[in-house]
């Protein structure tokens, strides 16, 4: 039987779908493990890079995690409410909004060092097809190595 024209349309035919389904299934295993820190998965990336860089711009933190400002605002004011970081204008730039970790989001950072062992725990991919998956994804998202 010759090939549908719709042959395109069917999920299976779908990069995106698996990508997407894999992606959903990640957060949800990283949610008992994020529970007991109290911090959902955005909320939990957000303080990785709270973590590493200190101090950050919306703009930079929007990049970073490919997150617009719509997505980050009520984010960062959870977690500000949270004690886990402050929002301040910028003295140079009053449209720039500074975001900076705090000693309780910097304490928090103990009790998140068990997340990724236990994610690595669960993880059903590993070594070479880890890292292969790592360099696509990223390659996707256009940045390569």
């Amino acid at each position: 039987m010759p090939e549908s024209k719709y042959d395109s349309l069917k999920l299976e035919n779908q990069l995106c779908f698996p990508l997407y389904a894999a992606s959903r299934e990640i957060i949800k295993q990283y949610k008992p493990f994020l529970d007991e820190i109290d911090l959902t998965y955005t909320q939990y990336i957000a303080m990785m890079v709270l973590w590493e860089r200190k101090a950050v711009t919306v703009k930079e933190m929007g990049t970073l995690l490919y997150l617009d400002s719509g997505t980050l605002t009520p984010l960062l004011k959870k977690m500000e409410s949270k004690g886990l970081l402050t929002r301040t204008r910028s003295t140079e730039d009053e449209r720039s909004l500074n975001i900076e970790i705090t000693a309780a989001g910097e304490a928090l950072k103990e009790r998140a060092l068990k997340v990724p062992q236990a994610m690595a725990e669960c993880s059903r991919i590993e070594g070479e097809d880890a890292l292969a998956l790592y360099r696509i994804l990223y390659k996707i998202l256009g940045k390569e190595e």
